[in-house]
């Protein structure tokens, strides 16, 4: 059989999750990896640097989106119109193919320590690299940072809810629920009732 063929980089992501769901993220190997992907373990390591890297495979296309999205809105919009666009641009990736592998990718971030380690630095990442996207068209601190972390609180609440067996909602539809939920719980900040 050829070792290569196309999309290695998926077929590897699937491949980990696969061994990491059945045997755990400790127990699996590069090698099992690269052998249930059909795959040699030199082209596991052209792709990721370890093991644990292959779980977050996308975190530089989220970071891209996110900042390009941003870039590219309207001058007149305010930081959470702008946002809300990233969010847009991102949740429009995660399509209905990739829940059950995001689910039981969330399953094996959960259940080991340094996963959820690394997902956290990722959302720290994913935060500071929406912030420098706003101040870039002006936006000052603590708007940006507030208004970035903002969207990555309500693109939390829709994941977690995109995961829940039997959602049928989009991503998409979720975070802009929630980010309209999240717009209204920072107007009733200052309510006095």
């Amino acid at each position: 059989m050829a070792r290569w063929e196309p999309d290695a980089r998926l077929r590897l992501v699937r491949a980990a999750v696969e061994l990491f769901a059945e045997r755990g993220y400790d127990a699996t190997t590069v090698q099992e990896i690269a052998d249930r992907a059909g795959l040699t373990k030199t082209t596991f390591f052209r792709h990721f640097p370890d093991k644990r890297e292959v779980v977050f495979a996308g975190q530089d296309i989220h970071t891209q989106l996110l900042s390009d999205a941003i870039a590219g809105s309207p001058a007149s919009a305010t930081p959470l119109a702008v946002v809300g666009a990233a969010l847009d641009a991102l949740t429009g990736t995660f399509t209905k193919d990739r829940q059950e592998m995001s689910a039981r990718l969330r399953i094996v971030v959960d259940g080991n320590d340094d996963l959820r380690e690394r997902a956290a630095f990722k959302r720290v990442a994913l935060a500071a690299a929406m912030a420098a996207a706003l101040r870039k068209r002006g936006v000052p601190e603590p708007t940006a940072g507030l208004a970035a972390e903002l969207g990555l609180r309500a693109f939390d609440q829709a994941y977690e809810e995109w995961l829940v067996p039997g959602q049928s909602r989009s991503l998409i539809d979720l975070a802009r629920h929630a980010l309209h939920q999240v717009k209204t719980a920072t107007a009733m900040l200052d309510d006095a009732g």
